[in-house]
Parts: structure tokens; sequence; C-alpha cells
């Protein structure tokens, strides 16, 4: 990377996390380099881009005109270096946010097909099960659950799967199995903390809403799956994060004839600048495996 481009990617990214350290350790140099080249990036140009204090950075309103110019030419620079490879030499690091549950059990298995295509590209996965700040993190996208809010994010679907009612064979064994949503308050119920007070599905056209009140409760996907194999009660679950589960009897399905909300996967690309060709890329690849699986 030319040294104005290196002085306009550190000045981004500088801005972005607010942060001279994290900067520091993304493009491998000490702190003062990296304040040394915003510092010369400012002597460059003759402006004051950005005013520093202990606790944080703010932009004067020539580094706000700088910035959205500067992202611009930093992803059409990229775009124009893949383009020139080919779209099956992508070059790089790809930095994707997605929770720790769905990344473990639909992305991850899916990652050897696309890096077979991509053999120069590297992936960085910033699993959480908390929603990361995409430009603070530096995430080329996010992959997440579930409708999104308007939050000027640019978002894409990518694909839905179906919920189902799941319990262990040794819990159905031992209390019986419901036959319709309101014998479901005669059983032990495996709930999300951020679930409402009732469930709600379909069955042969009709909606029925049933109060409930689960027994254990529980902050992620993976952990309500654990818990109704275990064989603490009847939980929700998307196809996605029981599917195993499934296939080795650890759990199975209730209330087949019901039908639950679907439950859809989005890839949403940081906003203030352009989806670079290699998020696009895996974005793309993302909703075909996923609708093949």
């Amino acid at each position: 990377m030319s040294d104005r481009l290196q002085q306009l990617a550190i000045f981004v990214r500088t801005v972005e996390t607010g942060s001279f350290s994290k900067v520091a350790r993304e493009f491998g140099l000490s702190q003062p380099s990296v304040s040394r080249t915003v510092a010369a990036l400012e002597q460059r140009l003759g402006v004051k881009l950005m005013t520093r204090t202990t606790r944080q950075l703010a932009l004067t309103d020539a580094g706000e005109a700088l910035l959205a110019r500067a992202r611009e030419a930093l992803a059409s620079v990229d775009d124009a270096e893949n383009a020139a490879r080919g779209a099956d030499r992508l070059t790089g690091t790809l930095r994707v946010a997605l929770s720790t549950p769905f990344g473990s059990r639909q992305v991850v298995p899916l990652l050897p097909g696309f890096l077979e295509r991509q053999p120069e590209l590297s992936v960085e996965l910033l699993m959480s099960d908390r929603y990361e700040n995409l430009i603070a993190e530096g995430a080329d996208l996010a992959l997440r659950l579930g409708e999104q809010a308007d939050s000027g994010f640019v978002t894409r679907k990518l694909a839905s799967t179906r919920r189902l009612f799941i319990a262990s064979p040794s819990y159905i064994a031992r209390r019986g199995t419901p036959m319709t949503l309101a014998e479901l308050t005669r059983h032990d119920l495996v709930g999300r903390e951020r679930d409402g007070p009732s469930w709600s599905a379909v069955r042969e056209g009709r909606p029925e809403v049933q109060a409930v009140t689960p027994r254990v409760r529980t902050s992620s996907a993976a952990g309500l799956v654990a818990c109704a194999a275990a064989g603490l009660g009847i939980g929700i679950a998307s196809f996605w994060m029981c599917a195993d589960e499934l296939a080795s009897g650890r759990v199975v399905e209730l209330l087949g004839n019901y039908r639950l909300e679907p439950v859809t996967a989005y890839v949403v690309f940081p906003d203030g600048r352009r989806p670079s060709q290699k998020a696009r890329a895996f974005a793309d690849y993302l909703r075909q495996a996923l609708a093949r699986a």
C-alpha cells in the first residue's frame, strides 16, 4: 500500500475505532507511529482533521469531508485490484461479525467451500453473543437473525428456516406428548430471556396463542437447545439451531401440526461505505449455500 493510501486507511480506522492503540494492533505498528501518520496526513493537507483529548477523538469539518471520500477511495482501490485479479482471486482479510451459535452451527461448516474458491483470501470471524459495532470492529459485514431495526445499515435477506417445538425423548417418556398448544400449560417449558409472556402458532390456518411461564430461561438459542436435550422441558428452536440434535435423536419435534413464525438470516453491511467485493462475494455464496441446506 502506498504511503498516501496507508495514511488514509489509518485515518479512517482511527476515526472508526476511536483508538490509536487499536489501529496500531490492526496495522502492526506502534501507537506513536499511528499518531505520527495522522499528523503527517494533516501536515500534507494543511488542515486539522481531528481534535484529540485523553478520552475521545472528534472530527473537524475538514475531517468529516475527508472521511467520506477516503472510505470511497479505499473501497474503489480494493475493488479495482480484485477486479483485475478476477472474481475467483479475492485477496486480503474478510471480517465477519456473527453470533457464536449461528456461526458455529451454520456458517463455519460452509466456509471450506468458500475458501476453496478464494485461496488467497483470509477470514476473521468476530463471534460473539452480542451485537458488535460493525464500524468500530472493522467488520466487512455481519450475519444476524430476526427482523432488523431500521438502523441505516444496508440489510439483505439471506435465507429463512422454520421454527419448531422440541423436547428430549426422555422428557416425553416421563411427561407425555402434548397434542395442542393449550396442553403446554401442563408441561415444563424452556424459554428465551427475551421471549414474551405467550407463545403463538398456527394450526389448520387458525392462529392460537397460549400464555406460558417457562421453568427454565436462557439467554442463547444454543443454551435452549441444550436444555431441551437435557430433558428440562419443551422449547422452541429454529431448525438451524437444532438440526444436529434432531438427526441424532437427542431431541424430537412436537406439535408438528402447528406452524411457527420462521426465522430469517440477514447480511448487514456497515453504513457509510460501499460493501467491498469480498463482502458481496461472501454474501452471495452464503445465500446460495443456505438455500441448498
